[in-house]
């Protein structure tokens, strides 16, 4: 997908799905609506009386525990990673997010399902131009071995390291440029992944209540339980959850190099990026 010198877009009707929310374990609809230019990403809990809006920019990025929340006076949408991602790759810029609860829906675990979404809905072209930032220099944000890095490049570059002790699992990487006609394909497909020994602490957190086969990927201590889609489906979903984390920056050119990232780091490097696109220092690419 080339992000330069394009309008902006957004969807052509508005379009819903129903599933269940993943932590929440409760039934959940999104509504996607078309919104003006320059309107972003749009965040609506229809289910409560003031049907707070909720900007998806990294300045209102909340918890991170296992899944990307964001927080606006008093009210939070929470998982919300998915379907950024979904957004981010189909080019679309200004919608509104309605939701009647504080979670999307799972649908399968992955992305590729709100992209047929939107493809249902259909992509509207406006007329305004699409500001993307040009990184100039370099973003870095460390945590022990852990890390995530943003530098110049001319394109959209992204390269992830995933290791995992599990004897299935190991070292993954994936480095994919967004431009390619097959991104899409290659990424939105991959789902969740959990494992066995972390189901009850998860439960005890009230995180994962609505996981099931039909929308997480389970490995126990030998073996995977679900019939993967790749090979190397964890770094694929690690890459995904980064998509639609970074979409709350804005979009830009550059290289994004990961090692072992989550929600944390990919969410902190986002606000460090943003932050910076805010103080006008960079130019567009």
């Amino acid at each position: 997908m080339d992000i330069k010198n394009y309008r902006q877009k957004t969807l052509a009707k508005d379009v819903s799905y129903t599933g269940i929310g993943l932590h929440s374990g409760k039934p959940a609809t999104v509504v996607l609506k078309p919104l003006p230019p320059d309107s972003g990403i749009i965040f609506v809990r229809a289910d409560l009386p003031e049907r707070t809006a909720i900007p998806a920019r990294a300045a209102f990025v909340g918890a991170t525990v296992r899944a990307t929340t964001l927080c606006h006076e008093g009210r939070e949408v929470f998982t919300v990673e998915h379907l950024l991602s979904a957004l981010y790759i189909t080019g679309v810029d200004n919608c509104q997010v309605e939701l009647d609860g504080p979670e999307p829906p799972v649908a399968d675990g992955s992305a590729m399902p709100f992209i047929e979404l939107i493809k249902e809905a259909g992509i509207l072209e406006q007329d305004k131009e699409r500001a993307v930032l040009h990184i100039d220099r370099e973003f870095a944000i460390h945590d022990g071995d852990r890390y995530i890095v943003a530098v110049p490049y001319a394109g959209q570059r992204f390269s992830f390291l995933s290791l995992n002790d599990h004897p299935l699992l190991g070292s993954q990487y994936l480095d994919i440029e967004a431009g390619r006609d097959d991104f899409a394909k290659e990424i939105a497909p991959a789902r969740t992944i959990a494992f066995m020994h972390e189901v009850e602490g998860l439960k005890k957190m009230g995180l994962g209540l609505g996981g099931s086969a039909d929308n997480v990927i389970v490995y126990d201590e030998e073996r995977v339980l679900t019939p993967l889609r790749f090979d190397n489906e964890l770094v694929r979903h690690k890459l995904l959850d980064l998509l639609g984390d970074l979409f709350l920056a804005g979009r830009f050119c550059g290289h994004i190099i990961a090692v072992k990232s989550g929600h944390a780091l990919n969410t902190a490097l986002a606000k460090k990026i943003a932050e910076y696109a805010k103080k006008g220092e960079s130019g567009s690419c």
